[in-house]
């Protein structure tokens, strides 16, 4: 699918952990009016399905669908700071990403927020090795971070070069900012957008200048 406007970017979306298309979606309202003149969004919601978490209620479980893009334990649960051999669920999400950019695209560039943003760093490394599993000529980066399962090691040893903007918060308690800047080194030319905030996507006017500058080149590439 096609935006009806030529010169408006389209970007797959990519939740974080316990979160899925629609609620990250609804996260994102202020960042989606800042952008709309210049980019559609489109969400996605993973595969794989969170288990509740301990001392969660039974009825807020059922109806909150919390999402992961993969495991680092055996019994569904992830921990972004874990170092561990496991990474349950990965495979099929990367074909996730891959079928969603072929089915619901053309896209001009993929936005992922944290585990998410982890999952599209190992997409961009694909991508390097083969442009054509991955079409997307752009990432945004929000709180992201180096994936610490071991069969991902080697990953980052690729440098990505398409362009890429990074969002990281100063007082990020759930990925501190030292997570998203080990990550910078794996690419050219990442632009970076540091705010004074927490784990979200910051949308007040410092932070959308640099948005629609970022926003402005892509376009200008597109054409």
């Amino acid at each position: 699918m096609t935006s009806t406007k030529p010169d408006v970017l389209r970007i797959l979306c990519l939740h974080g952990y316990r979160q899925n298309g629609h609620t990250f979606r609804e996260r994102t309202g202020a960042f989606r009016k800042i952008i709309k003149k210049h980019a559609e969004l489109v969400f996605i919601t993973s595969p794989h399905i969170v288990p509740p978490a301990k001392g969660s209620e039974d009825g807020e479980a059922q109806n909150s669908d919390e999402r992961g893009w993969w495991f680092s334990q055996e019994d569904d649960t992830y921990n972004a700071q874990e170092v561990s051999q496991c990474c349950k669920g990965y495979d099929e999400s990367v074909e996730f990403v891959k079928q969603s950019l072929v089915e619901q695209g053309p896209f001009d560039g993929v936005l992922a927020f944290s585990q998410g943003a982890c999952l599209l760093s190992l997409v961009c490394c694909l991508r390097e090795r083969n442009p054509d599993l991955f079409k997307f000529n752009f990432a945004i980066f929000v709180a992201g971070f180096k994936s610490r399962s071991i069969p991902h090691e080697s990953f980052y040893e690729t440098v990505v070069t398409i362009p890429t903007l990074h969002v990281f918060g100063d007082t990020d308690k759930v990925i501190p900012k030292e997570m998203s800047e080990a990550l910078l080194s794996c690419y050219k030319e990442p632009v970076i957008l540091q705010h004074p905030g927490g784990h979200f996507i910051p949308a007040s006017s410092p932070q959308k200048q640099i948005y629609l500058q970022f926003l402005d080149k892509m376009t200008v590439m597109k054409s």
